[in-house]
């Protein structure tokens, strides 16, 4: 199995987060991106941007989009954010006080079980961390991969050669990355990030009867730099 992880296009910040036309142009041309070689099967969260962003590749090849309501970022949005004194809240990962915690030496040596270190106490992060769990797990399972936490690896349960999109977001994208690698919260998201648009792509290719998730790539927007759009970092770093 292939599986493609999408951030939703550019969207506006009013009044409902809908493609800005430029989101939309990015849409478009991942679509012609993934038509070449097709989606089996399309996943997103329920929120206008994604469901927009993946509807032109679902038109170009009469695919129907499968709504996942775990992945609505609303919902980490209450579990991975701190209060911030200009914007109210923000994401964990872009606050530097935060990123200083995450890189210790004591909460990397709590690994999966970090959000136990004392200087989270109070917050939600476990909670986060184990409703992403549960969630990944049980869609994994759904594809036919059954996650095998202990030993960091998928016990293959129906093999296919499917290729899987699912249409989310940045927020939950942290998340649901280091759910799926076995890579620690604070390691995944203080060091990864997802461009709009961008393509991330991990191979489920079998050894023997397990399956070590096989990352080819992440965040790639080469579909909008051959559609002449300007590639980059949410309209910030260009590159």
């Amino acid at each position: 199995m292939l599986f493609y992880y999408i951030r939703h296009g550019e969207p506006m910040t009013v009044p409902d987060h809908s493609l800005t036309p430029l989101g939309r142009a990015q849409a478009d041309a991942l679509a012609k991106r993934l038509c070449l070689f097709g989606l089996d099967r399309v996943f997103a969260s329920p929120t206008l941007r994604t469901l927009q962003t993946a509807k032109p590749i679902c038109d170009l090849l009469g695919r129907e989009i499968t709504v996942c309501d775990w992945a609505d970022e609303g919902l980490v949005w209450e579990e991975f954010t701190v209060p911030h004194e200009k914007f109210g809240k923000t994401w964990v990962f872009f606050v530097s006080a935060y990123l200083e915690i995450f890189s210790s030496p004591e909460v990397r040596a709590l690994g999966e079980r970090w959000y136990d270190h004392p200087a989270f106490s109070g917050m939600k992060f476990g909670e986060g961390v184990k409703r992403v769990n549960a969630a990944v797990d049980e869609f994994f399972l759904s594809l036919g991969y059954r996650h095998d936490r202990k030993n960091a690896r998928y016990e293959v349960v129906r093999p296919n050669h499917e290729r899987v999109a699912l249409f989310a977001h940045q927020g939950f994208g942290m998340s649901f990355f280091s759910s799926m690698l076995d890579i620690p919260y604070p390691t995944f998201a203080s060091r990864f990030d997802f461009s709009h648009s961008s393509m991330s792509v991990i191979e489920f290719e079998p050894r023997g009867n397990y399956v070590y998730p096989h990352v080819l790539q992440v965040a790639n927007d080469a579909h909008i730099y051959r559609e002449g759009i300007m590639t980059g970092y949410n309209n910030g770093v260009k590159f």
